[in-house]
């Protein structure tokens, strides 16, 4: 049960950073390549987080897969270009930390 809420937690953090990361940046362009994908990461994270405990395991599983390819792309896409995306390496980071953890999770057990 602790896992499944602190992974219910760092959804809605990770959710909301990478949302709020959006704005400074102005990332809200049409030519920006991480747009779509990155409203997506936001729009899983969130729904993961909101369902039902037995769903919510694999769900957040899934999003924080999702989450975890998007911002280790971003961080790639900052190192070819010679700079350091902190805040997409530390979402990434978290994000495959979290799916690590909710890879533990045994099916019939509560998180």
């Amino acid at each position: 049960m602790m896992t499944l809420t602190i992974g219910r937690i760092a959804a809605v953090l990770l959710s909301l950073g990478t949302f709020g990361f959006l704005f400074p940046t102005d990332s809200w362009r049409a030519d920006n390549l991480f747009l779509v994908p990155d409203l997506i990461l936001c729009a899983a994270l969130l729904v993961a987080a909101a369902l039902p405990g037995r769903i919510a395991v694999p769900a957040l599983l899934a999003a924080y897969c999702f989450s975890g390819g998007v911002l280790v792309t971003a961080v790639a896409s900052y190192t070819v270009d010679g700079r350091i995306g902190i805040g997409s390496l530390l979402g990434a980071a978290g994000s495959l930390v979290m799916a690590a953890l909710f890879l533990r999770v045994r099916p019939g057990k509560p998180a």
